[in-house]
């Protein structure tokens, strides 16, 4: 199973202000894809959404640009705490 936690790992800790609090966990689903999920301070998670989700959709497609690669399909969903 490839390891996509540490792209978006990587790319989140850039756009946050508290990179300590950044928390990436991947699981694989039922259906074979990759879910990758983003935790973040409460503070940090409009940055990672962007207006109109702008950031985050653009980290998505770099992440599945990635996963296609290798033939995968990978997810990345921002969790609220």
């Amino acid at each position: 199973m490839p390891d996509y936690r540490e792209l978006v790992d990587h790319i989140v800790r850039q756009l946050v202000t508290d990179p300590e609090t950044v928390r990436v966990a991947s699981e694989e689903k039922d259906d074979g894809s990759f879910l990758v999920r983003i935790s973040v301070a409460q503070e940090d998670v409009g940055r990672i959404i962007g207006k109109k989700g702008a950031t985050i959709n653009a980290v998505r497609q770099v992440v599945r640009a990635a996963a296609s690669k290798a033939g995968e399909r990978v997810d990345v969903d921002v969790e609220e705490s």
